[in-house]
């Protein structure tokens, strides 16, 4: 049978043919790399009016070159770091509670997702975000002024001009009581500084000594003044906190922002002697066991993705 003559086809017909049933003006114009019969054919465009000899070869795209690939993994990788780093830096932050000064509000083991846009500075941001002033009995989280690398968490009691005693550790704040319902007392005994301060003995072994020295001349009829952007700040746990009385206000600077979730929360025991450095493969797989079963059954699932106080 002969091969048909190109004019006999129609564009539709020639590009249903293979290359090597194309006709003879056809192959010519195919590119010279084009497979022969390995089922791979090369697309051809044609229009209305194109002959076969003015047929336009399309070639395959060529593969992106895997450089480009690792770029892009590169750029994904660095745009989630500064997106975490935006929301560390200036929206949430996550602490551990390592003491009970805040029982039982917030108990040790108790891990805190902390809002840092609640207490920012007035400026141009003030607009966009839901900033607002520090009010009496918040929380907050600080840098303590004595080391700023440490970070507690306390309750605000004075802010800046406030005038504050202790008398039998009720609160007065500019000569009237403080209404509360947070704090625990579990000391039986009476500490005359921690109980009646200011007007307490000036002795205690836990008053840092720049404080102890600064304390007198901060006292004005039995009461301790606030200074200007300062705040004074006690635990809720009354008995057992190392607060204001002891080392002196918290600088607005110093404040963090406010606990916003518990998101974890685990009873923490003081470890033992580590059992897993040596022994059998069987023992060690037998106390890690023991070891998650203790965890599960010291969660504290109830306060466990709770909105704090």
């Amino acid at each position: 049978m002969n091969d048909p003559e190109p004019g006999d086809l129609s564009p539709e017909e020639c590009n249903e043919l293979g290359p090597s049933q194309a006709p003879p003006n056809l192959r010519a114009v195919l590119p010279p790399n084009t497979p022969g019969d390995s089922g791979d054919v090369a697309e051809v465009a044609f229009t209305e009016s194109s002959t076969i000899e003015e047929a336009i070869p399309l070639m395959a795209p060529k593969p992106k070159r895997a450089s480009w690939d690792v770029f892009a993994h590169v750029q994904f990788a660095l745009l989630a770091l500064t997106i975490a780093l935006f929301i560390i830096t200036f929206v949430v932050q996550a602490f551990r509670i390592p003491s009970g000064s805040m029982e039982n509000t917030l108990l040790v083991g108790d891990y805190l997702l902390v809002d840092k846009t609640r207490f920012g500075p007035a400026g141009a941001w003030h607009f966009v975000l839901p900033y607002r002033a520090i009010h009496r009995r918040d929380i907050v989280v600080f840098r303590y002024p004595a080391d700023t690398s440490q970070h507690f968490v306390k309750r605000v009691i004075g802010l800046p001009g406030d005038r504050i005693r202790l008398v039998r550790s009720r609160v007065y704040i500019n000569g009237r009581a403080l209404q509360e319902s947070y704090p625990v007392f579990k000391e039986r005994f009476h500490d005359e500084f921690r109980d009646n301060f200011p007007r307490g003995s000036w002795i205690n072994e836990n008053i840092s000594v720049d404080w102890a020295t600064r304390l007198r001349s901060l006292v004005e009829d039995g009461e301790l003044i606030v200074p200007p952007g300062q705040y004074f700040v006690l635990g809720d746990n009354r008995d057992q906190s190392l607060d204001s009385r002891y080392w002196g206000f918290v600088p607005r600077e110093n404040i963090i922002g406010r606990p916003m979730l518990i998101y974890f929360s685990i009873v923490e025991t003081p470890d033992d002697d580590n059992p897993m450095e040596s022994g059998s493969a069987d023992d060690k797989l037998f106390t890690l066991r023991a070891r998650i079963s203790h965890a599960l059954g010291n969660l504290r699932w109830r306060r466990i993705l709770r909105l704090a106080p």
